[in-house]
């Protein structure tokens, strides 16, 4: 349990240390981001906090959708905005095509290991994963059409407000669905080895 706590912990602080590298990277980033970036520039609240609020607002969201949500719940809408909010702080934009786009890519990979490693610890997921899957359950829709229904919504919002979108929005929306693929059987905390003349010692992960 203690290893699993701290998978999650290292994984939502890691994930908001991506995120703010996208950030700094000036090349575009992924939707929420965009809408969170938007929001920002018309609040003067700082991106991180703002993305706090959202997962929040979005958590509100579950409760006509009957989703439950776990400890990962709550630790992400405190844990994500608050660790992107101190990486902004101390990691000033970087400068030059090859530099930020090699930043890009670092906070891509970063999002992407985080992601495996808070999902791998299996504590619930994140607000805006929960709203997928609870508009799945509700409204029969394919995971991918509620998916590119609400981060498009979310992604044309945050633009209109003044976020970043460009090659990175591309990038990450390309990127990070098979990094992500990858790091999950890496980092899943119930993978077990077989023994040497036995059946596994547990079932793998499903992810819906």
């Amino acid at each position: 349990m203690s290893r699993r706590i701290l998978q999650l912990f290292v994984g939502l602080a890691l994930y908001g240390f991506g995120c703010a590298l996208t950030i700094e990277a000036g090349l575009g980033v992924d939707p929420w981001t965009v809408l969170a970036e938007g929001l920002s520039i018309k609040t003067g609240i700082g991106i991180g906090w703002i993305t706090n609020i959202l997962g929040f607002l979005v958590l509100l969201l579950w409760i006509p959708l009957r989703q439950r949500p776990g400890w990962g719940t709550i630790a992400n809408i405190m844990l994500v905005g608050t660790s992107m909010q101190f990486t902004l702080w101390v990691i000033p934009p970087v400068q030059g095509f090859l530099v930020q786009f090699l930043v890009l890519l670092a906070g891509i990979v970063a999002v992407a290991v985080a992601s495996g490693l808070y999902i791998g610890a299996h504590f619930g997921p994140g607000p805006r994963d929960g709203l997928m899957t609870g508009l799945h359950r509700r409204l029969g829709w394919p995971i991918w059409v509620c998916r590119a229904s609400v981060e498009l919504t979310v992604l044309a919002a945050g633009w209109m407000l003044g976020g970043t979108v460009g090659i990175g929005t591309v990038l990450f929306a390309l990127l990070i669905g098979p990094l992500v693929h990858l790091a999950l059987p890496l980092l899943d905390s119930t993978r077990r080895r077989r023994a040497p003349s036995g059946p596994a010692l547990s079932e793998p992960m499903r992810v819906e």
